[in-house]
């Protein structure tokens, strides 16, 4: 009989489990039952939602489960738990009756996982001085424990510098992995694919699946895969959902200024986040406190900005914004780079990928300021706590853009309290819209034109509009004042997520 047709058979047995007889089966569909002499109900464990891996020796058959914390005793018809159910390790031994049955179930079981396609090999990119510089630690005592549960060989490697990621992603041999993950927070998983779209065979790299375990400040993609699936945020979810092996399509936006070109995965944003997300730093030793404090300190001190933004809607967002008239959009294309010599956008970035739009021919719309935020977003959140686009999918092909112009201050402290649950969207003086393409002109302080904002993405400042930091611009990738435009590419990168 072949082997395809063998796995859709049954197998029953008495056998004992953990020191007990028991009656066990195992299914077609890769279900383990057994119910013990005297039991009061039959329990099960799936082998694609709750099994790590297996250990035979002997006739004995060690399942190595990551289920709910608690044990569960359900019915034939239940399922496996909720998605919101923390999970713990727990091992099930199973005793066979001779070598035969050990050899016979060992077998199956093995081809069972074996056909879930999970990955055999991974690199592993840790960052030790990320979020609280728990990185290391939380590999050791969190992930390494799981992956070896699995079977799962690792390469372990610590980040030294910034870009050190995306340097080991450029040059990283892919053939030896089944997936890059990083042990951080979004910034070195950013690194990453930046590293990857720089490579000569980019299209190919980049579809290598990514994973991310959170050890950072913000952790906005693990939040965001997790939450997707109704699953808990955690570290050993996180880790899980890698080992599952199940991936999903990730929007990359490019972001560019003439010459300059780099590519995102979370959010580019000016104004008040910014603000607060960047000159909170100098708070860092009251914790995670820092943000709501330095927020009142914003709302209080309430700062708007000058500026415009244009944005290509996307079906359904046709009615925000006033039309633009023919603008020539490859104008700023050609721009001056720090040494003085110019630079020509397409020669800068040939072999990058990117959505090509036709710039002259393309419908734009445009907002004119003051604005008080501009927030654009490819994913749901922005830390495990921060949900700023609550409508984001992660391979639709549009970025999410939220814009508040005007707002009483005592009406924008209401929204940063609803801003955990993303209700704050509701509110009337936020502009919530999907788009195909975005251009940010930043501007002035309004009532202190020596005084600009922050462009930050992805957690790292790109443009600083300080007057007194002029002179070190060069600090910056990008300048601030000239257009800043994001494109989208969709579904460019794979990214393991939980199982839906």
């Amino acid at each position: 009989m072949a082997k395809d047709e063998t796995l859709t058979l049954t197998l029953t047995e008495s056998v004992r489990v953990n020191g007990s007889p028991a009656v066990a089966s195992l299914g077609a569909d890769g279900t383990l039952r057994w119910r013990s002499e005297g039991g009061a109900g039959e329990r099960c464990v799936t082998l694609e939602k709750e099994v790590l891996g297996l250990e035979a020796e002997g006739r004995t058959i060690t399942v190595k489960a990551f289920g709910a914390a608690e044990a569960k005793v359900v019915s034939c018809c239940g399922g496996g738990g909720s998605g919101g159910v923390g999970r713990a390790r727990r091992d099930y031994v199973l005793e066979m009756p001779s070598d035969e049955s050990a050899a016979r179930w060992s077998a199956r079981l093995s081809d069972r996982i074996n056909l879930l396609d999970r990955p055999k090999r991974l690199f592993i990119i840790v960052n030790p001085f990320g979020g609280k510089r728990c990185g290391r630690k939380i590999f050791q005592t969190e992930v390494m424990p799981l992956l070896e549960a699995a079977g799962i060989l690792f390469t372990m490697q610590e980040t030294k510098y910034q870009l050190h990621a995306q340097e080991i992603a450029h040059s990283l041999d892919l053939m030896k992995y089944d997936g890059i993950v990083c042990v951080s927070g979004d910034g070195v998983l950013v690194e990453v694919v930046n590293g990857l779209l720089q490579r000569e065979d980019w299209d190919t790299a980049i579809k290598v699946p990514l994973g991310i375990i959170p050890a950072g400040t913000g952790n906005g993609m693990a939040k965001s895969l997790l939450h997707s699936v109704g699953d808990l945020y955690s570290v050993p979810n996180a880790v899980f959902a890698i080992i599952q092996g199940h991936k999903r399509s990730l929007d990359v936006a490019s972001v560019v200024q003439g010459g300059t070109k780099f590519f995102s995965v979370l959010m580019l944003t000016w104004g008040l986040i910014a603000d607060i997300d960047i000159e909170s730093e100098k708070y860092r030793w009251m914790g995670s406190a820092r943000l709501d404090f330095y927020s009142l300190l914003r709302i209080m001190n309430l700062r708007k900005y000058s500026g415009l933004v244009q944005f290509v809607p996307a079906p359904g967002y046709e009615g925000y914004g006033e039309p633009i008239k023919q603008i020539d959009y490859h104008k700023d294309e050609t721009t001056c780079s720090q040494e003085g010599q110019e630079s020509n956008v397409e020669a800068q970035t040939q072999g990058y990928p990117g959505p090509q739009i036709d710039f002259q021919t393309t419908e734009w719309r445009a907002l004119d300021g003051p604005f008080i935020s501009v927030w654009i977003n490819n994913v749901p959140w922005a830390s495990e706590n921060v949900m700023p686009a609550p409508d984001a999918k992660f391979s639709d092909g549009y970025l999410d853009a939220v814009i508040i112009r005007d707002c009483p201050k005592s009406a924008l402290l209401d929204l940063m309290l609803k801003i955990s649950d993303g209700s704050y969207v509701k509110s009337p003086y936020v502009t919530y819209l999907k788009v195909k393409a975005f251009r940010l002109e930043p501007g002035r302080r309004v009532g202190n034109p020596d005084k600009g904002g922050i462009v930050d993405s992805d957690g790292e400042v790109i443009a600083r509009g300080d007057r007194f930091h002029d002179r070190s611009q060069h600090e910056n990738l990008m300048a601030y004042g000239p257009p800043i435009q994001m494109t989208v590419d969709r579904g460019l990168a794979t990214i393991f997520s939980p199982a839906r």
